[in-house]
C-alpha cells in the first residue's frame, strides 16, 4: 500500500498567513500539522511508501521538511489557485509521477484526527475488492452541509453521496481519509477524462460508489477540518493543552 498526502491547495481562506506559509506545515499544538498526518500513517506497516504532492511555490518549504524523512515530495508544476490541478487531478499526477500500481490511502494535508488508520484499513480489508471512506456523524444536518455527505446501507455500504448539499441525506459527513483498492485506481483517470470537476477529493469517492462498492467506516474520535482561521486557532489549542502548553487568544506559528 501507498500514501499520498495532498499538499498541493492554495488555503486562500488563510490567508494572508498561507502567502508566507504552508497550511500543511503551519504548527499546530508545536508541531506542523503534516508531521501528525506522517506519524499516524508511519504506524501501518502495510504502507511502504509516503508521497506528499504540493505545488510549485510550497515545494521549497516541503523539500526542507522530508530532510531526514521517509517521505517523497512531488511538485505539481503550478504556481497559482487559478492553474491548480486540484486534489484529484494531483493523486493522478502522483500515480503518473511515482508509476504507483497498489492500494492507496489518501489523506488531504489538513486532516487531523484521533482515530487509528490501523483500524480502519481492517475494516477496509473485510470488505473484500471495496474502497472505503472514513465517516463521521457530525449530529445535525445544518453541519452536515458544510461537507461531503454519505448515506449508509445496514453493510456499511455507500449508496449515496453528495458534496455540500443543501438538503443533506444524513448527519454522516466523510472526511477526507480514503482507502483505495488498487484495481479502482486506475478510474481515477477514467473521472477526470469524463470532464468532472478535479477539486475536492470526496467528489472522485461520490463517483465510484456508483460504479464500484465504497464503504464508509464511522469514527466518532476527535477530528480537525482545518479550512478557516477559527478552525485553525481551535485545533491548535485542543493540542496545545494536550501538549501542556498554555492555551491563545489568537494563531501565531511562531
Amino acid at each position: 500500500m501507498k500514501a499520498i498526502v495532498l499538499a498541493a491547495g492554495y488555503a486562500t481562506r488563510l490567508r494572508p498567513l498561507t502567502d508566507t506559509w504552508a497550511k500543511e506545515l503551519l504548527p499546530v499544538g508545536g508541531r506542523p500539522i503534516i508531521d501528525r498526518i506522517v506519524d499516524a500513517v508511519d504506524e501501518l506497516a502495510e504502507v511502504d511508501a509516503v508521497h506528499v504532492v504540493t505545488n510549485s511555490r510550497k515545494a521549497p518549504a516541503f523539500n526542507a521538511w522530508a530532510k531526514g524523512r521517509d517521505v517523497v515530495v512531488h511538485d505539481d508544476g503550478t504556481t497559482s489557485n487559478e492553474d491548480r490541478l486540484g486534489a484529484i487531478g494531483d493523486m493522478q499526477f502522483v500515480v503518473d509521477h511515482a508509476g504507483l500500481d497498489d492500494h492507496l490511502l489518501v489523506i488531504a494535508g489538513d486532516n487531523l484526527f484521533d482515530f487509528s488508520l490501523e483500524e480502519y484499513v481492517d475494516f477496509w480489508r473485510s470488505k473484500g475488492r471495496a474502497s472505503a471512506v472514513a465517516v463521521r456523524d457530525v449530529g445535525s444536518r445544518e453541519l452536515a452541509s458544510q461537507y461531503g455527505v454519505v448515506a449508509l446501507d445496514g453493510d456499511g455500504r455507500i449508496t449515496d453521496f453528495v458534496e455540500k448539499p443543501a438538503d443533506p441525506p444524513s448527519t454522516l459527513a466523510a472526511i477526507a481519509t480514503y482507502l483505495y483498492h488498487r484495481d479502482h485506481v486506475p478510474l481515477i483517470r477514467d473521472y477526470l477524462a469524463s470532464g468532472e470537476s478535479a477539486d475536492q477529493p470526496g467528489r472522485f469517492a461520490a463517483w465510484l460508489q456508483a460504479r464500484e462498492p465504497v464503504y464508509g467506516w464511522v469514527f466518532d474520535s476527535t477530528w480537525y477540518d482545518i479550512g478557516n482561521h477559527e478552525q485553525l486557532l481551535e485545533a491548535d489549542n485542543r493540542m496545545r493543552v494536550d501538549a501542556g502548553l498554555p492555551e491563545r487568544l489568537t494563531y501565531s506559528p511562531t
